[in-house]
């Protein structure tokens, strides 16, 4: 069942017309200055706090790549899954607020101007720069490469895969663009709704006018996909991929800034329960439509490919229009949280860095060039369709891996110095890149667990030759005393 390419075009432009409403409106309140733009001014309530940070976190990974890794690998998938989400709630618990805290005592708008304070080096936080940057590309192109596959088999070709990826594009310049991070915020509000009440939706239909409900669908997947409930993922791969996936919540940058923007304790509190409760929700339902697209398009070649043909061929066209406008949403606001977070970085913690002379005005507007430069870069490398999108995702986690050892001893370790952390985490990603591009797993261990060993090894014995920074145990001691005058344990 072909979808007419005008009905997919009609319901993203009416999704495009709407959170370009949004964006203006949040427009007219933008102020001047960088804080205001990329973090805005740190004064997001609980809602767009919670939504925001859900939105960028879940992307069309969800209903296109973990779909298809369902597809194939079943509920090991589902572990997978839930491990970055059981992960992410408990480094929450105990680093949002310390990030939060501190960027608020430190005046920081980006994750590396954090690490360039707390180790009393710029070049600290230049090297976790061009790491993000260089390593986020994959994971970036993903969301496109979703859009893409999505357009070009729900309309049978008729919107092809450039295009499709092309669709995703445009509205996440816009709302990067438009108004920073006030515009992604609400606009990340509207798609986090669209995104969980549309697969939600979809779910119950295609359960109950497909597969006879609830029941019989369990009874048919036990008997035609037993294999499905298995676990069969060698324990050694699962760990390359899920453990990058655990610390995700500290390793993209996308996510730590968002740690910066709620405006009280109160806000900061309801922005990671509301991004459990989604983040819960939203697995099971990605993870269901991976086992039913298994029994409903099974022998697929392409994994990725399931969501995509289950919607062309099984569901009526209005509900895959209104699928594709979801998944669609969860590409977009991933994609431009990305854009908006590199592009504040590579104006502060790279040119500002270089040239310290540059304006507060001249940071910005190269911080909006670098907007549109990482968005074409991501376009034209989903292009080349390279591999599975939850093997791309992880594989960027897994590089942006080796900045999480300086983050933990950022908090928790005074003697950690900037010399160590610098070269830390050039020979963890050197390490995790050549593993990747050359398939090497010394030990049959993954270049992932490779490269955050090596990291973390290098920190601490280089840290004990080299001089600690002046001002460590300050800096730790401000951010604890805040903990407890704010009610944190």
């Amino acid at each position: 069942m072909v979808v007419e390419a005008a009905w997919v075009c009609l319901g993203i432009a009416l999704w495009f017309a709407t959170g370009c409403v949004v964006s203006y409106y949040t427009r007219k309140h933008v102020g001047r200055g960088v804080a205001d733009y990329f973090i805005a001014s740190r004064r997001l309530s609980a809602l767009p706090s919670a939504l925001t940070y859900a939105a960028t976190t879940y992307s069309a990974f969800m209903l296109v790549g973990l779909v298809g890794l369902t597809y194939s690998l079943g509920v090991s998938a589902h572990g997978f899954e839930l491990t970055y989400l059981i992960g992410t709630v408990i480094l929450l618990a105990y680093f949002a607020p310390r990030i939060w805290i501190a960027g608020k005592l430190y005046d920081c708008v980006t994750p590396p101007e954090l690490l360039s304070k707390r180790f009393e080096s710029k070049w600290v936080g230049l090297v976790a720069t061009i790491i993000c940057v260089i390593m986020i590309v994959p994971y970036s192109s993903a969301q496109f490469m979703g859009i893409g596959y999505l357009c070009e088999g729900l309309t049978g070709g008729g919107i092809p895969f450039a295009v499709g990826a092309l669709i995703a594009m445009i509205p996440t310049l816009v709302y990067a663009y438009w108004a920073g991070m006030r515009s992604v915020a609400w606009t990340d509000v509207l798609q986090g709704l669209i995104m969980i009440t549309t697969s939600l939706g979809a779910l119950f239909y295609v359960v109950h006018a497909f597969l006879g409900g609830w029941g019989p669908y369990l009874e048919r997947l036990s008997a035609e996909a037993s294999d499905l409930l298995k676990v069969k993922w060698p324990l050694l791969p699962y760990l390359g991929l899920t453990i990058p996936w655990f610390f995700f919540a500290l390793s993209n940058p996308q996510v730590f800034q968002r740690y910066y923007v709620p405006k009280d304790v109160t806000a900061l509190r309801r922005m990671i329960w509301g991004f459990a409760v989604f983040g819960f929700i939203y697995t099971l339902i990605s993870t269901q439509f991976g086992l039913i697209c298994r029994l409903l398009v099974p022998g697929l070649k392409v994994a990725d490919q399931a969501m995509p043909m289950l919607l062309a061929t099984k569901v009526p066209p209005v509900v895959a229009v209104i699928m594709l406008v979801g998944i669609t949403a969860a590409a977009v606001s991933t994609i431009d949280s990305i854009i908006l977070t590199l592009s504040s970085m590579v104006g502060r913690d790279v040119y500002r860095a270089l040239r310290p002379e540059a304006s507060e005005d001249e940071e910005l507007r190269v911080g909006k060039v670098f907007i549109l430069i990482f968005a074409v870069t991501c376009y034209i490398f989903a292009l080349f369709r390279p591999g599975l999108i939850a093997i791309l995702s992880a594989m960027a986690s897994g590089g942006m891996l080796v900045i999480v050892p300086p983050i933990f001893a950022t908090f928790f370790w005074k003697r950690a110095t900037a010399p160590a952390a610098l070269v830390s985490m050039a020979v963890g990603v050197i390490i995790v890149g050549l593993g990747y591009v050359f398939g090497l797993n010394p030990l049959g261990v993954p270049s992932t667990i490779w490269g955050l060993i090596a990291s973390t090894a290098i920190l601490c014995v280089g840290s004990y030759v080299t001089k600690p920074p002046s001002k460590a145990e300050e800096f730790m001691r401000r951010v604890n005393e805040e903990l407890e005058k704010r009610g944190f344990h």
